[in-house]
């Protein structure tokens, strides 16, 4: 080592790069290695393949799954690395138990990190739900990942925030020093770097937990500028993990999904992304630009997406060669592994015990926690077609908020304005499959019901919006729809499959009708692209005209209010009530209340019909739901079935 010492310059030394490099001296050099790198993504508390929600064993997602199928591809070759994408410590009952409901102390590990630290992860990037219950949550969770955690973008908020000098929130990037095997048996130094990176938008999605605290660069200039530095210090293979999705087209600056131009900063080796819930490689990228589908590029560069919940494992294999002196990727393939086949409906990947055994204490305070009796309904609430019709599952939700907003409004400047309720539909199927609804048999509502009827820990909020603000608000919502032509074929797609439901607000307390033969007046990203449509028509209140300049106070929540969803004219001037309680905390009290005042001890969901999609002559409107939802047409005069696709799914029609 001495000797290696010496003949080491002072700059390489200044790097940090003695250890490493008089490693690499005391190593064999081989002309090629293969290295296998892993993701699960998306994982949103699902440790176990349990369905709070339908209070259930599942085999079609949980981290418990993954593992064996971790096990088995690690089992395949002699080298391999396993990484997390974020959006791990939110997304169900579990998760909020952890958080809320017996919260983590200072010290002890989180049930996550307790599996995963088993399960012998090397790295893993911050998403943007880790950041839903609060930075000191965040913080005091990570702690027990015997992993290190990275992100580049996020930036303590103080004021150097801005310069050279400013302070990254997290760490940016980790250098891992790793040995690997080739195919003789001989050992091989690599240094492997590793960057992670958020979406922008936390700022406003968790403006409550965040402002003032962080600031958020842009994903991409960020790499540009630390991708170098990262091979500068000795980095010979760089992976980049963005909690970013994939989008088709150019991105702008700031972008949630970055991932298609990321893919083309120089130095990075391989894209691990998420986010959207998506499977890349898969055919829904076919048409995409610089996409190979058979090798899992972008741009040339190995990429994965694994879906979501831990139903798929992402697996990018990589063959280095350093016969130029150095280590480079001269062949790579990507490929998701899935735990169920969909079109069989059959698992293809056993529950591994240690996860269970690992958080049974958890699970059993969760499941006592999901179990607690809130009312009482008179009728099932369900989603199957909620975007398609007024629905139980969005009705009560907006119910609930109008109530809380009233209150909160007595004896202040806007108990004057009409209060009205924004709330859209979280369970709708589509890219989470099938049996992804809500669905609640008339009966006992218990806190599991809440849980699925509002599935986000988002906090109440309240607008003072004109009239003509309403209707836009409405018109972007109305992007969900497909434009139909009158004169086009017998039966249209009146579903854009694209649009994520969680967008779809509808508007209660007015009424209005949404004709789909006018094009969208917004695109997705919120620009006015048609200025001359108009979907919205006859929007009233009680049964007046909306006028333009009239005023109401909107109920919603964080994300909305703070301009989540690219809605037009909705930010953080607009809010009138900074409401602490969280939307589901909101129904639950709703619900209590209603089942003491109801005369006979219960709550009815029944929606009030307050919406429709405007007939289209000589049209057939076509949508696809779940199968299971034929059992509810009966409620549904205006629907009919058109037939089954026996894989879980049915097309339906919308009647005049």
């Amino acid at each position: 080592m001495g000797s290696c010492l010496k003949k080491m310059s002072a700059a390489a030394q200044t790097l940090g790069l003695v250890g490493f490099a008089c490693l690499l001296a005391g190593v064999v050099q081989a002309a090629e290695v293969r290295l296998r790198i892993m993701e699960t993504t998306d994982l949103h508390m699902n440790l176990l393949s349990y369905d709070y929600y339908q209070d259930k064993s599942t085999d079609q997602y949980g981290l418990d799954r993954t593992l064996s199928l971790i096990k088995a591809a690690r089992a395949e070759v002699p080298n391999s690395l396993l990484f997390d994408n974020g959006d791990l410590l939110q997304g169900n009952p579990m998760g909020d138990y952890v958080a809320k409901i017996k919260p983590l102390k200072e010290g002890e590990v989180h049930p996550a990190y307790r599996v995963m630290n088993q399960m012998g992860y090397d790295a893993a990037n911050i998403g943007n739900h880790e950041f839903n219950y609060g930075l000191e949550f965040l913080r005091r969770a990570i702690k027990g990942a015997a992993f290190p955690y990275v992100n580049a973008n996020i930036y303590v908020d103080n004021a150097d925030k801005d310069g050279d000098k400013a302070q990254h929130a997290f760490t940016p990037y980790v250098l891992l020093d790793r040995q690997l095997v080739d195919a003789e048996g001989k050992r091989h130094a690599i240094r492997v770097g590793v960057i992670g990176f958020a979406p922008p938008q936390i700022l406003l999605w968790d403006k409550t937990h965040l402002e003032g605290r962080v600031v958020a660069r842009d994903v991409v200039e960020t790499a540009r500028k630390y991708v170098p530095l990262m091979r500068a210090q000795g980095a010979q293979l760089v992976v980049a993990i963005p909690h970013a999705g994939f989008e088709k087209g150019p991105v702008a600056r700031f972008s949630e999904n970055a991932v298609g131009i990321l893919t083309t900063v120089p130095g990075i080796d391989a894209v691990l992304f998420g986010h959207a819930h998506a499977e890349f490689p898969s055919k829904a990228f076919a048409d995409y630009p610089q996409v190979n589908l058979e090798r899992g590029t972008i741009n040339g560069v190995a990429a994965v997406m694994p879906g979501r919940w831990g139903d798929h494992l992402g697996v990018v294999d990589l063959t280095l060669d350093n016969t130029t002196g150095s280590w480079k990727v001269v062949d790579s393939r990507a490929s998701i592994r899935p735990i169920f086949d969909k079109t069989a409906r059959k698992s293809l990947a056993a529950a591994d015990p240690l996860v269970a055994q690992t958080v049974a204490d958890v699970q059993a305070g969760t499941l006592e926690f999901v179990r607690n009796k809130v009312a009482v309904s008179s009728a099932p609430i369900y989603s199957y077609f909620a975007q398609v019709e007024d629905d139980p599952s969005v009705q009560i939700v907006a119910n609930a908020q109008i109530a809380y907003v009233k209150r909160a409004m007595q004896g202040t400047d806007y108990e004057k304005y009409p209060v009205l309720s924004a709330a859209a539909p979280f369970k709708t199927g589509g890219r989470q499959g099938w049996d992804y609804y809500t669905d609640i048999p008339a009966g006992p509502l218990a806190i599991k019901n809440v849980a699925d009827l509002y599935v986000y820990p988002n906090t109440l909020k309240a607008m003072l919006l004109t009239g003509a603000e309403v209707q836009e608000w409405i018109e972007m919502s109305a992007g969900q729809f497909n434009r139909i032509d009158p004169k086009g074929a017998a039966m249209q797609s009146v579903l854009d499959t694209n649009f994520r439901s969680f967008n779809f607000d509808t508007l209660d307390g007015v009424s209005y009708e949404i004709d789909v033969t006018q094009a969208a007046r917004y695109d997705t990203n919120g620009k006015l692209v048609a200025p001359d449509a108009h979907r919205v028509k006859n929007l009233r209140f009680q049964g007046q005209p909306v006028q333009p300049d009239a005023k109401f106070v909107v109920a919603t929540n964080n994300y909305r209010a703070y301009g989540g969803g690219n809605f037009p004219g909705l930010n953080a001037s607009k809010v009138v009530l900074e409401a602490p309680d969280e939307n589901r905390q909101v129904l639950i009290e709703y619900l209590r209340m209603m089942d003491t005042l109801s005369a006979n001890k219960q709550v009815n969901p029944s929606a009030d019909g307050n919406w429709r999609i405007t007939p289209v002559p000589g049209v057939r409107l076509g949508f696809s739901s779940a199968s299971a939802a034929q059992r509810y047409l009966a409620n549904h005069p205006r629907i009919k079935l058109v037939k089954d696709n026996g894989d879980g799914s049915a097309l339906y029609e919308l009647l005049p």
